[in-house]
C-alpha cells in the first residue's frame, strides 16, 4: 500500500490477493498504478493479473490517459469477491458487522451475551453459526476482545474483564464454524483498519487511542501493528500518572484509565455533587454542554491528563501521527480546551507540530475493527495472520467457490 515502508510480497498467491483487496477498495486501476501501490515489479503485476483475468476474477475497462506512451488500460472486478463477518465481543453483548472489501457495511446487529456463563465460549460459537448459515461467500471472520490475544491465528485470549484467562477462543470458533478465523485486541484491530482505509494509507507509524470506560492504544510501526512479546503492547490506560490516586481496575492506583475513563469521570462527578448517584455519563455531558463550570473543569482537567499522558507515548514512540476516537470523545468539544495545551506543552519542542484527529464515533466501529482483520490477511506480507491468513487468501482468490475450503479452515 502506497506511502509507507513495506516488504516484498512473499509470492504469487500474496500479490494476486493484494491486487483483489485493492480494487475492491479503491475501485479500478492501471497495472502501474496496482504495481506501485504493492511495491512489486511491473513483470509481477502483469504475470499476477494475467492469471486473474483467465480465471474470470478481473476484468479490462477502458483505456485512460498517461504520462506519454500508450494509454493505460484499467483493470477491475469481474463481480464480488466476498466479505468479511467481524464480531466485537463486550461483557453483556456481541456487536456483528458484514463488510465488503470496499469496507462497507452490508448487514450490523447486536446481540446479548454472558462473557462470565460457563459455556460462553460455545454460546459465542453457536451465536456466529447463526450469523454464517446463510451466507455463501464469507471469506473469514474476525472477533475484536478487551484483553490480551497471544496471536491473530492461534487466538488465545486472556481477558480480565470478560473473566477469561487462555481462553482458547480462535481454536473452537474455527472448529465450530469452519471457515478463517483472526482474533485479536480490539483497539489493535482499529489500528488495522486505519492501515486499509484510513490514516495508515498515508502514514507509515502512528497510534490510536481509543477513550470510553477505558483508555486503549493500537501502535502502529512501519505499516505493521506492534503486538509486544504477549499481545499486550499498548496498555497506555495504566500509565501511572499520579502518586496513591484513584483506585484502578487493575489493582495499582492513579493509573491514567483511573483519571480519564467513563467511570472514573462519573465518580468525581458525583462526589462533586455534579450529577446524581442514579444518573451516568449522559447527565454530566449535559451538565457540561448546559454552562455547569464544575463539569466543564471536569472535563478539561481529564484532558489535560490525558494530553501530558500521550505527549510520552509520542516521545517513547515517535509517531507521524495520533488518532483519538471512541464513545468517550462524542463530548470531544469539552476535552480540547484542557488536551491541547496540555499536549503541546509536554511536547518536545521538534515535536510541539505533531498533528492528531479525532474521528467520529458509531458503535459498529468495534466490529468494523474486528472485520479488518480478515481484510488486511489480503496484504499480509509480513506473516501475521499466520495460517488464518492464508486461507483467507486462498478463499479470495476461489471466486464463489469459498465453501470449498470450509474444512481445511479447522485445521
Amino acid at each position: 500500500m502506497s506511502g509507507r515502508s513495506r516488504h516484498e510480497p512473499s509470492g504469487d498467491q500474496l500479490v494476486a490477493s493484494a491486487v483483489l483487496g485493492l480494487l475492491s477498495s479503491r475501485g479500478p486501476s492501471s497495472r502501474a498504478e496496482l504495481a506501485r501501490s504493492l511495491g512489486v515489479s511491473a513483470a509481477t503485476l502483469t504475470h499476477v493479473t494475467r492469471d486473474l483475468l483467465s480465471r474470470g476474477l478481473l476484468t479490462e475497462l477502458e483505456h485512460v490517459a498517461s504520462n506519454g506512451g500508450r494509454p493505460a488500460r484499467l483493470l477491475g472486478l469481474a463481480r464480488p469477491v466476498g466479505t468479511a463477518v467481524g464480531a466485537k465481543v463486550a461483557v453483556d453483548h456481541v456487536a456483528v458487522v458484514e463488510v465488503g472489501l470496499d469496507a462497507q457495511i452490508r448487514d450490523s446487529d447486536e446481540h446479548p451475551f454472558d462473557a462470565f456463563a460457563p459455556d460462553a465460549l460455545d454460546r459465542l460459537g453457536h451465536l456466529l453459526a447463526g450469523v454464517l448459515a446463510e451466507r455463501s461467500d464469507v471469506l473469514g471472520v474476525g472477533i475484536g476482545l478487551p484483553g490480551s490475544v497471544d496471536a491473530q491465528a492461534t487466538g488465545s485470549v486472556t481477558a480480565p474483564t470478560l473473566g477469561w484467562t487462555e481462553a482458547p477462543v480462535g481454536a473452537l470458533l474455527r472448529s465450530t464454524l469452519g471457515v478463517p478465523v483472526l482474533v485479536e485486541n480490539d483497539v489493535n484491530t482499529l489500528a488495522v483498519a486505519e492501515r486499509l482505509y484510513g490514516v495508515g494509507r498515508d502514514h507509515a507509524s502512528y497510534v490510536v487511542v481509543t477513550i470510553g470506560r477505558g483508555v486503549g492504544c493500537g501502535i502502529v510501526v512501519d505499516g505493521e501493528v506492534y503486538r509486544g512479546s504477549r499481545g499486550g503492547a499498548g496498555e497506555i490506560g495504566h500509565i501511572p500518572v499520579s502518586d496513591d490516586g484513584p483506585g484502578c481496575r487493575c489493582g495499582s492506583r492513579g493509573c491514567l484509565e483511573a483519571h480519564v475513563g467513563q467511570d472514573a469521570l462519573l465518580q468525581t462527578a458525583r462526589a462533586a455533587g455534579v450529577v446524581g448517584p442514579d444518573e451516568g455519563i449522559a447527565a454530566l455531558r449535559r451538565a457540561a454542554e448546559s454552562g455547569d463550570p464544575r463539569a466543564c473543569q471536569l472535563y478539561r482537567s481529564a484532558g489535560a491528563v490525558l494530553g501530558r499522558a500521550l505527549a510520552g507515548v509520542v516521545h517513547t514512540l515517535d509517531p507521524e501521527i495520533v488518532v483519538l476516537l471512541g464513545e468517550g470523545l462524542d463530548a470531544w468539544r469539552l476535552w480540547e480546551p484542557g488536551f491541547e495545551p496540555a499536549f503541546r506543552r509536554h511536547l518536545m519542542p521538534a515535536r510541539r507540530g505533531l498533528p492528531f484527529m479525532v474521528e467520529p464515533w458509531a458503535d459498529d466501529k468495534w466490529a468494523l475493527g474486528a472485520a479488518s482483520l480478515v481484510l488486511a490477511s489480503s496484504f499480509d506480507a509480513s506473516g501475521v495472520s499466520g495460517e488464518q491468513g492464508r486461507l483467507v487468501r486462498q478463499r479470495l482468490g476461489s471466486g464463489p467457490a469459498v465453501r470449498a475450503t470450509r474444512a481445511a479452515a479447522t485445521t
